[in-house]
């Protein structure tokens, strides 16, 4: 056999190895996920809120209680999530929100939200319809379709 051959049989195990093991990880992570989504259902409660704000920022900048952040591994103080600012009852509260959620949310107006402690999981239009904020169009879209 030709070296190159060789170069080819042992890069084609490694890959096959490395497939074999992310699928075992990502069944163990999707387990972890599942228990984890059954604790946040069994915590949860419905709140009514007036949503005053939304972003997409980082954990440090949001204004988050200082043991929130000390729970969160340091992967994920760096990456940007949604944040929603809402008035909850006489108190102004900063709440993470789920990912596929978040554009839902509409903001100055007033919702019942599932909550599971500072997540939001849910949300329902309290008054009428709960339709979203109209995205904004990018920059080359507007010329577009102006036509």
């Amino acid at each position: 056999m030709a070296t190159w051959q060789i170069v080819l049989l042992v890069i084609a195990a490694v890959m096959l190895i490395a497939v074999i093991a992310l699928y075992f990880v990502g069944k163990k992570a999707q387990k972890r996920k599942e228990e984890q989504d059954e604790q946040i259902a069994a915590s949860s409660q419905t709140i009514s809120m007036l949503i005053i704000d939304k972003k997409r920022m980082r954990l440090k900048d949001a204004g988050l209680p200082a043991a929130v952040l000390a729970q969160t591994p340091k992967m994920l103080r760096r990456s940007k999530m949604p944040i929603v600012k809402a008035k909850v009852g006489p108190k102004v509260m900063t709440l993470i929100c789920d990912a596929q959620i978040y554009d839902s949310i509409p903001t100055k107006k007033e919702v019942k939200a599932v909550v599971s402690g500072l997540y939001i999981t849910g949300v329902k239009g309290l008054r009428g319809s709960n339709e979203p904020a109209p995205k904004k169009k990018k920059f080359w879209a507007r010329f577009k379709k102006e036509k």
